[in-house]
């Protein structure tokens, strides 16, 4: 893929949708790395991609816990590093035995980090959209074993 792909969403549902889709078709080591200003839909997109996975619990922002773990299809393993002052307390909560692990991780505020990531992560920007309403997803770089999964995300359209 040479041009960014870019899905506006405008509502939570339509989000959490788009996260559905990644979530449906994560294999075990997916690593989602969700970059993006406060309320721009990183956990609402991580509530789609735990819905994928067939988690059954509601998906929250893990800020003040940093780590929570989630059982579906696969475990999920979401992290949120807003709290962390540098890249090396990623690793002391334990980050490296789960992006390395059999499960699919979501990493929210990734960018506070950047070096620690595999290379083959998906990088996801969420932002507010630049008119009207609602949210843009973007995904700049797509790593080969995410190919497919991003391609069925073109034309995006929810209900």
């Amino acid at each position: 893929m040479t041009e960014p792909l870019r899905i506006h969403t405008t509502s939570p549902d339509e989000t959490q949708a788009v996260g559905r889709l990644l979530g449906e078709r994560a294999q075990p080591g997916d690593v989602f790395l969700l970059c993006g200003p406060l309320g721009a839909g990183k956990t609402c997109l991580t509530q789609g991609i735990a819905w994928g996975l067939e988690v059954k619990e509601y998906a929250r922002s893990p800020t003040f816990v940093l780590m929570t773990r989630y059982r579906g299809r696969l475990t999920l393993y979401h992290f949120d590093l807003y709290r962390i002052n540098d890249p090396l307390e990623a690793w002391d909560l334990g980050l490296d035995e789960q992006l390395f692990g059999d499960g699919a991780c979501v990493v929210e505020w990734a960018e506070r980090a950047e070096e620690v990531f595999p290379e083959y992560s998906l990088w996801i920007d969420l932002d507010y959209a630049e008119e009207g309403d609602g949210r843009t997803i973007t995904i700049a770089e797509v790593p080969a074993r995410y190919q497919a999964m991003v391609e069925s995300l073109k034309g995006f359209k929810h209900g």
